[in-house]
């Protein structure tokens, strides 16, 4: 098939050229199978320089006469101009559709003709039913071609063989055929037509299908039976003739175990496709909802015995059969780590939640949730009741019971390269902290950012069965997991969304934007899409990264300005979107000190691998605090106050910095980091004493080391017992004038005002000049 543009045919025309001349044959056929009813309208489609529309119209028909060569109907015009009852039409009917009726009169055609064009259309047969589709009754379209037969090879683009030619009349009531003159006449009606599905007779053996019944007890565990051939496998088997996967699961199950189950308790959940040797094998994957029924060994000559497993237990098991190992993985996402790559194809189908956990579960779930309360993290009823309701270990299925309910450890789910966790459950103190904060009631609408599916389910227990929560990630397999989890042990009130959690969920933001939005992973900007897709009075809740130091923030809209509310000290996995950075860095001193500057700006380290080399400054800052203490405020008041403010880290036992992770402010080829030293040691923690010093190195190092003490200090005397400052948060490009006083921290996305006590003239934070008066302290 080859296709002709339309500048070739203009130019065709434009040079004198044209078809075959109408024949008698032809003539004779027309006459005799579609002659001009009274009033009879025709098309002809693809018309040239008129010869049949002009031999129509002298059948009796009104004739439009379309083409999409203009100069073909320019020849027309000058040479039929007295002929009556045509109507000439510029028009491309294959992309731009049938024309009108002429003005006053009836749309719809007795004839349509397409002679000598049909080859050279590339969507000929949708052009047919659209042409039919425009037939009056009884009308009929007749298409004159050349056929291959009698064309020869170099004009074999203008013909058509045996097959074109049935795929023309397929689907038409009536087709009869005629030749005239080595062409083929198509008469062709009723092309309302039909269909028939047809085989193509027996295929080629290509692959095998087998369905695997996932089955579980009322307390959660998974039956598999360990085989004659030395392996664990799922019940199910092969799918018989005219059987379906759900109904193979089911008899399969019931005829190796005794157990018993109807085909509507049985859910495709995906279909896997692998490769074994040369044959292709497709395993769908059913989640049997219920059964009933006593186990027993109904096969000895194939399976030893059956055994209910815990989910965690799984991968401590030995051999595995390698479809059951992928099928298992596919219900529950991580059981079984580092499987090869398997062709999943997930179905849409609901399945309702499974129920199913042992007594440890539940009891371990009521201890973890006093705990909570115990430390104060949990003061909302509704989150208490979240807390003891939401079964976390179904969420987290790879670990046992009692790390998946101890309440200080977040469970790694997912990791980049070992040590480096992209995706977890957090700390279930802090879970409850921030949904918390949230100040979320009945009904409302919730977005998370970051899934793992046991936060989300959280919050949609809180919001209840008029809530709705949303949560987005941009890992398929995060995604995949959250929603397979949630299907599991879920309220079926939770949307999981693939896409990059820095842009929201812009398809789903209720009318007026969510009530409340949590964001799981460290953040080091506030992105645009979370404070125009919350709600005004919304809360964000996020864990805000501020000069390398990770806090919970809980944000309040007040118009385009988010006002900080809490905060509280905490942890996150990194942001892996569009908006995540790397910190700029610089390795000193052969690589024995690192220097990275979290807030993104790099300084100047020109001259300090000398200053290493030299002697170190130190300086007492005055502050001596007894047994146990709690600094985070100043790391962050250092972070967001003092100009060349850097961090630096070294191995352990490193003789050139005393704190394996400093905060440190760098200058004029020197710099200066804060550490401690136990000036007294006690048999009780609380009798210890400890004192902050300044280490320094560099000619301008007993200059940086009196700031950073000065900054300590004033941390001391106005900020220590105070707390976490104020906090606004505004869109990047605010005019200074239009923030409030306090230290400007510049975001790409925003510009952070932390309002610290007795700072009150507006500075610009880290890049400040390095002499600021506050509180009587040179800083």
């Amino acid at each position: 098939m080859r296709q002709v543009r339309k500048e070739a045919w203009q130019e065709h025309y434009e040079g004198g050229r044209g078809f075959r001349p109408l024949c008698d044959a032809e003539r004779t056929l027309l006459a005799e199978h579609v002659p001009a009813p009274e009033g009879g309208r025709a098309l002809d489609a693809g018309c040239g320089t008129g010869e049949l529309a002009v031999a129509l119209a002298g059948m009796g028909y009104q004739v439009d006469a379309a083409d999409f060569a203009e100069a073909a109907l320019v020849r027309a015009r000058a040479e039929y101009a007295t002929v009556p009852g045509v109507r000439w039409l510029h028009v491309d009917l294959e992309h731009c559709g049938l024309p009108g009726p002429p003005e006053g009169g009836e749309g719809g055609y007795d004839l349509v003709t397409l002679r000598l064009s049909v080859a050279f259309l590339r969507n000929r047969s949708s052009l047919l039913r659209a042409l039919g589709a425009r037939l009056r009754a009884g009308g009929a379209i007749v298409v004159i071609t050349p056929v291959v037969e009698h064309t020869s090879p170099e004009r074999r683009h203008i013909a058509l063989d045996e097959n074109e030619l049935s795929s023309i009349t397929d689907g038409f009531e009536e087709a009869l055929r005629f030749e005239a003159e080595g062409l083929a006449v198509l008469v062709l009606r009723g092309s309302g037509g039909s269909f028939t599905a047809v085989e193509k007779g027996r295929p080629n053996p290509q692959a095998v299908a087998g369905a695997a019944a996932v089955v579980t007890d009322a307390a959660g565990r998974v039956l598999l039976g360990r085989s004659v051939k030395g392996m664990w496998e799922l019940p199910g088997g092969r799918i018989e003739a005219g059987e379906s996967a759900q109904a193979a699961a089911v008899r399969e199950l019931a005829e190796e175990t005794g157990l018993t189950a109807r085909v509507e308790d049985a859910h495709v959940i995906t279909v896997l496709h692998d490769d074994r040797l040369d044959m292709r094998r497709i395993s769908p994957v059913v989640r049997v909802t219920g059964w009933d029924g006593e186990l027993t060994l109904r096969e000895p000559e194939k399976f030893v015995r059956w055994e209910w497993h815990p989910l965690h237990t799984l991968a401590t098991l030995g051999t595995i059969f390698m479809p059951s190992a992928q099928s298992l993985n596919a219900v529950f996402p991580g059981v079984l780590p580092g499987l090869p790559p398997v062709h999943s194809y997930p179905c849409v189908s609901a399945v309702p939640p499974v129920p199913g956990e042992p007594a440890e579960a539940a009891r371990l779930r009521e201890r973890m949730t006093d705990r909570v309360i115990r430390e104060g993290r949990a003061p909302s009823a509704r989150v208490r009741a979240a807390l003891r309701a939401v079964p976390r270990h179904r969420f987290v299925p790879e670990v046992p019971l009692a790390t998946a309910y101890h309440d200080d450890h977040a469970v790694v789910t997912v990791r980049e390269a070992p040590g480096t966790a992209v995706s977890s459950v957090s700390a279930s103190w802090l879970q409850a902290d921030m949904a918390g904060q949230l100040r979320l009631e009945p009904g409302m609408n919730v977005l998370e950012v970051g899934s793992g599916g046991y936060n989300a389910e959280l919050l949609a227990h809180i919001v209840g069965e008029r809530g709705r929560v949303v949560t987005v990630d941009l890992d398929p397999y995060v995604v995949q997991r959250t929603r397979r989890l949630c299907a599991e042990a879920g309220s079926g009130r939770v949307t999981a969304v693939l896409g990059d959690g820095g842009r929201g969920a812009p398809a789903h933001v209720p009318a007026g934007g969510f009530d409340g939005i949590v964001i799981t992973h460290t953040a080091t900007d506030i992105a645009p899409a979370w404070r125009d897709q919350l709600a005004e009075g919304g809360r964000l809740v996020v864990p805000l990264e501020i000069g390398g130091y990770t806090r919970s923030v809980t944000l309040v809209r007040r118009g385009d300005t988010l006002y900080a509310e809490h905060w509280t000290y905490c942890g996150f996995v990194r942001d892996r979107g569009a908006a995540a950075r790397t910190a700029p860095m610089v390795r000193l001193a052969g690589g024995a000190v690192t220097v990275r500057w979290e807030n993104g700006v790099p300084g100047d380290t020109g001259g300090l691998d000398e200053a290493l080399r030299g002697p170190r400054h130190e300086l007492a800052t005055g502050l001596v605090v007894a047994g146990p203490f709690n600094f985070e405020t100043l790391q962050v008041f250092a972070a967001s106050t003092l100009a060349g403010f850097c961090r630096l880290t070294v191995p352990d036992g490193s003789e050139l910095v005393a704190q394996r992770d400093a905060a440190a402010i760098v200058a004029d080829g020197s710099l200066a980091y804060l550490t401690h030293v136990k000036i007294h040691g006690a048999p009780e923690p609380a009798g210890s004493r400890t004192e902050f010093y300044i280490h320094a190195y560099g000619a301008a190092g007993p200059e940086l080391a009196r700031r950073f003490a000065a900054c300590v200090r004033t941390w001391d005397l106005d900020v220590r017992a105070s707390g976490y400052p104020s906090m606004s948060v505004h869109p990047a490009g605010t005019p200074d004038d239009r923030l409030p006083p306090g230290d400007v921290l510049e975001k790409p996305a925003s510009r952070l005002v932390l309002g610290w006590p007795g700072r009150g003239a507006r500075v610009t934070g880290p890049d400040a000049p390095a002499e600021t008066v506050v509180a009587g302290q040179s800083t």
